[in-house]
Formats: C-alpha cells, sequence, structure tokens
C-alpha cells in the first residue's frame, strides 16, 4: 500500500504543479490592455481651451519620436498657433506661434 499511496500523492502532486504552470503561463501570454486615445474632437477641445476665441483650422495625428500626437492648427488675431498633443493622454507636448500668413 505505501507504494500505491506514494504514487497517488505524486500523482497528484504532479497535477496540482501542471495547474499552477497553467496559471502562470496563461498570465505571462495575456494581451496587454488596450491603450485609449482621445478623440481628434477631444483634441480640437483641448487646444481651443489653450488659445481661447482661436478657430481650429487642421487637425492632424501624426507620430514624432514614436508617440502617436495629434496636432491642431489654429488662427487668432494674424498668428498661427500649432498645439501638439499626446494621443493617449491629450496633454499639450509642443507649442508653437507663429505669423498667420
Amino acid at each position: 500500500m505505501t507504494i500505491g499511496t506514494a504514487a497517488l500523492l505524486a500523482g497528484g502532486g504532479g497535477v496540482a504543479l501542471a495547474a499552477d504552470r497553467a496559471a502562470i503561463l496563461s498570465t505571462a501570454t495575456a494581451a496587454p490592455a488596450a491603450v485609449t486615445e482621445i478623440s481628434y474632437q477631444k483634441a480640437a477641445q483641448i487646444a481651443r481651451s489653450r488659445i481661447s476665441g482661436g478657430r481650429v483650422t487642421k487637425i492632424e495625428r501624426e507620430y514624432e519620436h514614436g508617440y502617436a500626437i495629434w496636432k491642431v492648427e489654429l488662427h487668432k488675431d494674424g498668428w498661427e498657433y500649432d498645439i501638439y498633443l499626446s494621443a493617449e493622454s491629450g496633454t499639450i507636448v509642443k507649442f508653437k506661434r507663429g505669423s498667420g500668413e
């Protein structure tokens, strides 16, 4: 009986180890959570809040240095503003003002 009991215990432990291993593997190979990005409407809203009264003339989605961004172009009082926003967070990462001509 001792040999049978030892085999049964070893077999049961093997199943437990296999279950733990499967749980570890399924966690390690799980897909990363999807990254949500702000919409172009939200990007325009953020840019307009930075330049109150500015008129949005162009919105482009670009990549700069490997990061997705929104470039929002606005015009106000003869000036052109280029506001670059992180597409992920909406944070302004770059701001330029030039003549509107």
